[in-house]
């Protein structure tokens, strides 16, 4: 994704949510909605790489150059996302400051 779009800073990619559930920020989704998923196609081992049937909550982390946390989002709500211009304006208030 990064090299696909240039961008200049980097994005995680998270096989199976290790890194995810490591920060508390997954969910098992419950035994009934596993067929409801494959019903619409949502293979969730293929996309995991996994058994766990995990999902990650939207989240969005601001981490400055010292590794420290600069603005976080987290809803368990995945139709509550953070805005990209709520984005824009902490990357560009870190830029300002130098961070």
């Amino acid at each position: 994704m990064s090299q696909r779009h240039k961008l200049a800073f980097d994005v995680l990619s998270d096989p199976g949510n290790r890194v995810a559930g490591e920060f508390g920020l997954t969910f098992k989704l419950p035994e009934d909605l596993h067929q409801v998923y494959g019903k619409f196609g949502i293979d969730l081992k293929k996309y995991n790489g996994d058994e766990s049937w995990t999902l990650p909550m939207p989240a969005r982390f601001v981490i400055d150059s010292s590794g420290t946390v600069r603005a976080a989002d987290v809803d368990p709500d995945y139709t509550v996302r953070p805005e990209p211009a709520a984005t824009l304006r902490v990357l560009e208030a870190l830029r300002s400051r130098g961070g």
